[in-house]
């Protein structure tokens, strides 16, 4: 083999890159994985400020029936403990500890809107339906790493019988492919009612994906030390597995005719199979199809042409806060994973309609009308907060607590703050005024005890991650994905239009998530082992 010729690249080692590349060099093949950043993980990071351990962006892990298979198949041993969830409206919180909270969930509604009661009831009824249906979809460990020959009792005892049940829910499940905002409006006519429960989710979130959030709180997880310490398990037995790592490197050509990449450098590096891990948008920008077949040349232009006029989905504001007060005081109040919003009058026209317009007049808007809007914004809607202390005690140093705050955020937006030249004003305000939001609701210790503060915006995201428009999930929901959506058709989501090229991440398979991701790496590494061995 030449020198800097590899059987397999993988460009982007977050969670797909990683697993595709820990997949592949464990069967013994060459590989290189190309970071853009110094470490790998992407937003399953977990970093370091005066001593507090902060993640960057996923807060908690749900196995979905993938992530634990994963580790397993890969020989990895993580250290993890359950991330309990709560959830809150303006002073009624309450813990979920199993199914049996759904309906202590139903009976804060019931509160909060006591002239919707008959709705609240249907809306209960259909979570508890879909709970059902996500019982099922994740319901035996995923084949894809199992190896079918040799463990012939999962074959015969699990997933045989576990198929037709499966067919059965996915003709269910597709009937509520619909964005969840229009669902919600046939079965909840209090539009207050609607918000708290979708105000959450990204635009035009598919319903059954929304819906399906409560499952989800019941399967948190969370590894001790952080959740960057799962993309540094498997990092560590890609390189054990002899596999290399090139990092601080960003790809700026594909030429496919010739399986070559070429970095920021000029350095060039062959391959037999390559797999993008990272932005799709950047792949079909800067690969070149000249020597390539007709045929491939025109569907990768058409591929190209859809995908380039697509957009990211929602970004995220995420604030993290030092205070200097014990993690107990926090632990009296809610779990370590909380969804709180302050009031339960919903965000309704200020989230979506308003944003809409300050976009379109920004020519027109001034700061204080921006700034006055962001008041009612941040009063109204809902924030994720994580208290890593309260997962594990080692993550913030005695008698202190680290909060992350966070809530979606629409990059256009920052985008238009930064180009006005204003966001570094921006920021401080929205900091300031979120603080002030949870100090004079749920939190008050943060009007006297926080130590330092600072945030990251979409614009730190798609810094960071490389991601157009700073989206966290993939697509956007608001026009046609761009991307296979259907479980059944997961397969095809890694295929491109070039036969030595591979797809995996966030941006091939939408809604999109760490399981996801990871599932797209296996089933590339898998498209790339089944391809090789069939010509040996």
């Amino acid at each position: 083999m030449a020198e800097k010729e590899y059987h397999s690249i993988v460009v982007g080692g977050g969670m797909a890159g990683l697993t595709c590349a820990a997949c592949l060099a464990k069967e013994g093949r060459h590989v290189l994985l190309i970071e853009k950043n110094r470490e790998c993980g992407g937003l399953v990071n977990t970093f370091s400020h005066n001593g507090f351990q902060f993640d960057a962006g996923i807060r908690a892990l749900e196995n979905a029936g993938i992530i634990f298979p994963m580790l397993k198949d890969l020989g990895i041993k993580l250290d993890t403990v359950k991330s309990p969830v709560s959830v809150g409206v303006e002073k009624d919180i309450i813990n979920i500890e199993g199914i049996k909270s759904l309906s202590e969930y139903g009976n804060l509604l019931q509160r909060l809107y006591p002239e919707s009661s008959d709705e609240t009831d249907h809306l209960i009824r259909i979570i508890r339906m879909v709970m059902k249906h996500m019982d099922v979809l994740y319901g035996v460990e995923n084949p894809n790493f199992k190896d079918m020959r040799q463990d012939r009792a999962y074959l015969f005892k699990e997933l045989l019988p576990w198929l037709p049940k499966f067919l059965l829910t996915m003709r269910r499940i597709n009937r509520m492919n619909v964005p969840v905002e229009p669902y919600l409006e046939k079965i909840v006519k209090n539009p207050s009612l609607r918000d708290i429960v979708s105000q959450h989710f990204f635009r035009n979130t598919p319903a059954f994906f929304a819906l399906s959030y409560f499952s989800l709180y019941l399967d948190y997880f969370y590894p001790k030390g952080g959740v960057g310490k799962l993309a540094e398990a498997v990092e560590k037995r890609f390189l054990e597995f002899g596999g290399e790592i090139k990092r601080e490197t960003t790809i700026e050509t594909v030429i496919a005719s010739v399986n070559k990449v070429t970095d920021q450098n000029n350095t060039d590096y062959f391959y037999q199979n390559l797999v993008w891990a990272a932005d799709l948008k950047t792949f079909y920008r800067i690969t070149r199809t000249d020597g390539l077949t007709e045929k491939i040349r025109i569907k990768f232009e058409k591929v190209k042409d859809s995908l380039l006029e697509k957009r990211g989905g929602d970004s995220v504001f995420t604030l993290f806060v030092e205070v200097d007060e014990p993690p107990e005081s926090f632990k009296r109040i809610a779990n370590g994973h909380f969804f709180y919003t302050p009031s339960k009058m919903g965000l309704g026209e200020t989230r979506w309609s308003e944003t809409d317009r300050i976009l379109s007049e920004h020519d027109k808007e001034d700061r204080s009308g921006i700034l006055s809007w962001l008041d009612k914004f941040l009063n109204l809607n809902t924030y994720e907060i994580s208290v890593p202390a309260l997962k594990d005690p080692d993550l913030a140093p005695k008698g202190k607590t680290g909060l992350i705050i966070s809530f979606l955020a629409d990059y256009d937006l920052f985008k238009m703050i930064a180009e006005a030249g204003w966001d570094k004003e921006f920021i401080m305000e929205l900091e300031e005024r979120i603080i002030k939001v949870l100090a004079d609701s749920v939190y008050p210790m943060l009007k006297e005890k926080v130590i330092t503060r600072f945030s990251f915006s979409p614009l730190s995201y798609e810094k960071r991650v490389g991601t157009s428009e700073g989206a966290i999930t993939g697509w956007s929901f608001r026009e046609p994905v761009p991307v296979i959506n259907k479980i059944m058709a997961a397969n095809r989501a890694v295929i491109t239009p070039i036969p030595s090229i591979s797809q995996a991440g966030q941006w091939t398979y939408s809604p999109a998530g760490v399981p996801m991701s990871i599932l797209t790496g296996k089933l590339a590494a898998l498209r790339i082992l089944n391809r090789y061995d069939s010509t040996e």
